[in-house]
């Protein structure tokens, strides 16, 4: 059972009950991400994540972990473009200490001057980290390439002299502004009463109070496509082919997502299958798409030895304009509405999936979406509607990236 409720101060709330599980999680969706941030905010909503776990008014950030590893528990945030999501999983017994918790991490984080020190070099070590991941930094240049200076153009982390230099005023400015229950949902599912629910989050949540929630800003893909080179010492090169995509809510998010099933969506895919299997210049090749408010993108990703890349360049191409010319097969088709219809509802087995669901679309979408309506929207997907979303979104003109070794030598 599904319900919607609203707590005093305006917070909305979404809780399914499984009874059949002895498990519950619980998340706080904030739409506090960096599409919100100006540049000089670049990369305070992923500190303010990490930040929330370093200590509390009522709590140290020993205890905070000690508290949920003497549960049993599992807490952990996660920072995107679009939100930060603050979450847990306990056993059902443990949901009243995974409500305080939260509560306590989201509304009362201490920002201790030492501690945000502390945390400041992790993040710095993150930064790092990222910049030693080839395909981290392929995903961060395409985005700047279909982008440019406007927020998704930028990565999440933001830039290192962002980190190096906010101050404690700076943090509490950029959270102030966002961190409201105006701007912010919970979700929860698993073994509990809807009743005991809301009055456990009434109770933690209830007298939470700040400005009103701000509207996404409008971001467009750029109109000049882009390529985009850097040069790391790696053994392989990595490539990201970008194109513009469909919005959150579209009507296109089910038939773009059938015909990346076909393209570059599982090991059955034409790009897997011709790029791995039959000429073997990747280990990893797929394509994904992603949506935004007001915009959205299809990327092709592919790691290939430098010298390959051209070779592999022109494969993608030639498998692109087979898919165009001829259009995908029945089986083709009938295959990725198997694979999309078989992997959502498997994924429906689990209490966190189920939550991390339901929060996803109350905050993006501002509405519960139901299973069934999913399963039949993958359902209603029609063959004219996949190949004219391949085409829409092959068609158009594609911004490049690409990152390695020597790779304006192979690229000539």
């Amino acid at each position: 059972m599904i319900q919607q409720f609203t707590l005093s101060n305006g917070l909305h709330v979404i809780a399914e009950t499984l009874p059949h599980l002895r498990s519950a999680s619980v998340g706080v969706w904030v739409r506090a991400g960096s599409i919100m941030e100006n540049p000089k905010e670049n990369g305070l909503s992923h500190f303010i994540e990490h930040l929330a776990f370093k200590g509390t008014a009522h709590r140290s950030a020993r205890q905070i972990a000690r508290e949920m590893d003497a549960a049993g528990g599992y807490l952990n945030a996660a920072t995107s473009k679009l939100n930060t999501v603050y979450y847990a999983k306990v056993i059902d017994e443990d949901l009243p200490l995974a409500a305080d918790i939260l509560a306590d991490i989201v509304i009362h984080p201490a920002y201790d001057p030492q501690e945000m020190d502390r945390e400041r070099s992790v993040v710095l070590e993150e930064i790092s980290m990222t910049d030693d991941s080839p395909e981290d930094v392929a995903y961060d240049l395409i985005a700047e390439a279909m982008f440019g200076d406007q927020p998704l153009g930028r990565t999440i982390l933001g830039p290192r002299q962002v980190i190096e230099s906010c101050s404690r005023e700076d943090i509490l400015a950029y959270r102030a502004r966002y961190y409201s229950p105006d701007n912010a949902c919970i979700a929860a599912a698993g073994n509990f009463e809807i009743s005991r629910l809301r009055d456990l989050l009434e109770q933690h949540f209830g007298a939470w109070q700040g400005s009103a929630a701000e509207a996404y800003p409008e971001n467009r893909v750029n109109a000049v496509p882009r390529i985009l080179k850097a040069n790391k010492d790696t053994e392989q090169a990595h490539l990201c082919l970008g194109y513009a995509g469909c919005a959150i809510g579209s009507d296109d998010v089910y038939p773009m997502a059938v015909f990346n099933s076909v393209l570059g969506g599982g090991m059955s895919s034409r790009l897997f299958q011709r790029i791995r299997e039959e000429s073997a210049l990747a280990y990893s090749i797929y394509s994904a798409p992603s949506s935004y408010p007001h915009c959205g993108d299809f990327i092709i990703y592919a790691a290939v030895s430098p010298r390959n890349i051209r070779t592999a360049v022109s494969q993608i191409d030639e498998e692109i304009g087979l898919l165009l010319r001829d259009g995908m097969t029945e089986e083709e088709f009938i295959m990725a509405k198997a694979q999309l219809k078989g992997g959502f509802i498997l994924g429906q087995e689990s209490a966190y999936n189920r939550m991390n669901g339901m929060g996803s679309n109350l905050s993006l979408l501002g509405r519960h979406i139901p299973a069934e309506e999913t399963i039949q929207r993958i359902e209603a997907v029609t063959y004219e509607d996949a190949m004219r979303c391949a085409r829409d979104t092959l068609q158009q003109k594609r911004s490049e990236a690409y990152v390695g070794r020597q790779i304006r030598k192979y690229l000539k």
